[in-house]
């Protein structure tokens, strides 16, 4: 949902970022050998949680509880996410912690039904509540409960830092959705597009909705232009009814040249839209996020690019970090932690492919 270092034409602010999420990496890789190694703490000692939950004494016992709320268990792009999760909780166990992960059904009534988890989740008393705040208006308040009840609560892949400071979160850890789209409509602007359609296929979700903010300004900074199309949510996750929609939007306007999508499953409709409307010469194809679909359009020049989010990062950073926090009170000083955006094109697409390969891409 929806997904470093990015190429220009961002320039400078992102590649800052980039060098953030790579000191990030060895400060995980330090914290991470320190839970393997040893007890959780000195004896007796007790860690407290200043921000985002209250006091939470978990170093004691070294019974660490965490709940993971996230996608669709059949969402391509939680599957990476749930991978990084399940990898960082390999360590959670190792202390004698816990770590649950629940997701929707579907994606039609979105932010009541993760509002209705995230009170699941506070039911279940855990030590600390991991959550994207996708729909704001929805969450928020179930996710200022659990911080009220004394839970650490971190935001992660949708929200940002401001989403993050407004509920009391300890940290965001994820991708700049605005950033990334304005990353996707410069390059866009770049290559010679002049008319770009951004399809949204979860309207009112924050960061599908900053995802196309970003298309438009981007590509408006370039001397082009964009426009949404937004569809029914019931459509997400439905190939034909996106296709068709899509096909017919590029039938009604000739001007379009470039379609943007807000996740894989709806680049590969748009990849069969543009083909079914004999539009292959004309209309440029991005996307946010990767599958090995988009990689292998994108290898064989039949896509311009994928904007990666890095969802692996995601789940294995925000459990990780958590735990770290809970039972240590080690906690990186950088807000937010930045996992993206990182455009993959065909001149880094092997080494996205290779990631592909290995389970997390």
């Amino acid at each position: 949902m929806e997904r470093t270092q990015t190429r220009r034409p961002t320039g400078r602010r992102l590649s800052r970022r980039g060098l953030t999420a790579v000191s990030l990496l060895a400060l995980t890789a330090t914290a991470l050998t320190g839970c393997a190694s040893g007890k959780a703490t000195g004896d007796g000692g007790e860690a407290t949680a200043s921000a985002g939950g209250g006091t939470t004494s978990t170093a004691k016992t070294g019974k660490v509880s965490i709940v993971v709320i996230g996608g669709k268990s059949d969402d391509p792009f939680f599957s990476t996410v749930k991978r990084g999760v399940e990898d960082a909780t390999k360590l959670v166990k190792a202390g004698g912690g816990k770590v649950t992960y629940l997701g929707p059904a579907t994606y039609d009534n979105l932010g009541p039904d993760v509002a209705k988890l995230t009170q699941t989740a506070i039911s279940q008393n855990p030590s600390a509540i991991l959550v994207p705040d996708w729909v704001p208006e929805n969450q928020d308040s179930a996710i200022k409960q659990a911080i009220a009840k004394g839970i650490t609560v971190f935001i992660y892949n949708s929200g940002g830092i401001d989403a993050a400071k407004k509920v009391g979160a300890v940290k965001y850890i994820g991708s700049d959705d605005y950033e990334a789209g304005k990353a996707g409509g410069a390059k866009f602007a770049e290559e010679g597009v002049k008319n770009i359609l951004c399809v949204n296929t979860v309207p009112g979700s924050a960061n599908q909705e900053a995802r196309c903010k970003g298309i438009k300004d981007g590509a408006t900074s370039g001397g082009s232009s964009s426009k949404q199309l937004p569809l029914p949510s019931s459509n997400f996750g439905n190939p034909s009814a996106v296709t068709q929609a899509i096909k017919g939007a590029l039938l009604k306007d000739s001007s379009i040249d470039a379609v943007v999508t807000i996740g894989v499953g709806d680049a590969d409709s748009a990849a069969a839209a543009i083909k079914q409307a004999n539009a292959g010469d004309k209309v440029k194809l991005g996307t946010f996020d990767l599958s090995e679909s988009q990689l292998t359009r994108i290898k064989n020049g039949e896509q311009m690019f994928a904007i990666d989010q890095q969802p692996y990062l995601q789940g294995f950073y925000v459990v990780s970090m958590a735990n770290q926090y809970l039972s240590y009170g080690v906690l990186p000083p950088q807000n937010p932690i930045l996992t993206g955006p990182l455009l993959v094109t065909k001149d880094n697409v092997d080494k996205a492919i290779a990631g592909a390969k290995a389970g997390v891409r």
